[in-house]
């Protein structure tokens, strides 16, 4: 029995898969817009206030997740509110996120009494303890996500391209910017569990970086930087499960590892 064979035979690694191959394709699909806009570290700020809403998950007696995905989406709506109306630096803006999701989660968690609780599945995902009900929540949220990028794609890369352009051609701007922020935090809400609250602005980040390395157009380089999540995703969660290792981290290491060696690659060939 191959490898592969024997760790589809296992369910909660099927499942593990699942939910991996789901967000491997919609965290680099909502990254690419962000880092064309060199707006790549949103992803941070927003997981901070994810823990945050966690952390009031957690206080108030409802379902984390839930508490999660309605804070991400609307601190990452708010990022973009005070980014656009230039009221804040967009810097500035993240810091206040950053610091003031963080310290209003441990404030809650001290509240609720929650301090013991598992943080660290929190801050770096643990995939390997998704259930049915998770993979379906995860599964139905990311195509909400993708089919919205669909829908929207020329919209999205007209902003990303040239925001003022778009604007003079008539493209709603601000309707785009605010649903590609919401999207963000989508996307870190339902990643949450899979490589944790910490990690996901890398794997929103890195696979694209890599596909900007190697594509020859927007559409290619986006296609690509899926296709180097799915990959990534799936290889990190076998190394983890036969290494023994945490598996959030091994997908976000190995996405790194990748875009490093593209640079490396890339430095070698010039040089000869």
């Amino acid at each position: 029995m191959t490898p592969l064979m024997h760790i589809l035979d296992l369910e909660f690694m099927r499942l593990a898969l699942a939910a991996g191959v789901v967000v491997g394709l919609l965290a680099p699909a909502v990254g690419f817009f962000l880092v064309q806009r060199q707006l790549s570290l949103i992803g941070d700020g927003v997981g901070h206030i994810a823990f945050a809403g966690v952390a009031a998950g957690y206080l108030i007696g409802v379902s984390p997740t839930l508490a999660a995905l309605v804070a991400s989406v609307a601190g990452a709506v708010g990022i973009e509110e005070l980014r656009s109306r230039r009221t804040t630096a967009g810097d500035q803006a993240l810091a206040l996120f950053f610091y003031g999701g963080i310290a209003a989660g441990v404030v809650m968690l001290s509240a609720a009494d929650r301090l013991n609780a598992n943080l660290f599945s929190i801050l770096f995902g643990s995939i390997l303890t998704v259930s049915r009900s998770d993979v379906i929540e995860i599964t139905v949220l990311g195509m909400v996500g993708l089919t919205t990028i669909v829908l929207l794609y020329r919209g999205l890369v007209a902003v990303a391209v040239d925001e003022e352009a778009a604007r003079v051609s008539g493209v709603p701007v601000q309707a785009i910017n605010l649903i590609l922020a919401a999207l963000a935090g989508l996307t870190v809400a339902i990643s949450m569990r899979v490589v944790g609250i910490l990690l996901i602005a890398a794997l929103m980040a890195l696979p694209v970086m890599t596909a900007s390395r190697l594509a020859r157009s927007l559409t290619a380089a986006l296609l690509l930087s899926l296709v180097i999540g799915v990959l990534t995703a799936v290889c990190g969660l076998v190394l983890a499960y036969y290494l023994d290792l945490a598996a959030g981290g091994a997908i976000v290491l190995l996405a790194a590892a990748l875009f490093v060696g593209t640079v490396a690659g890339q430095a070698l060939a010039a040089r000869h």
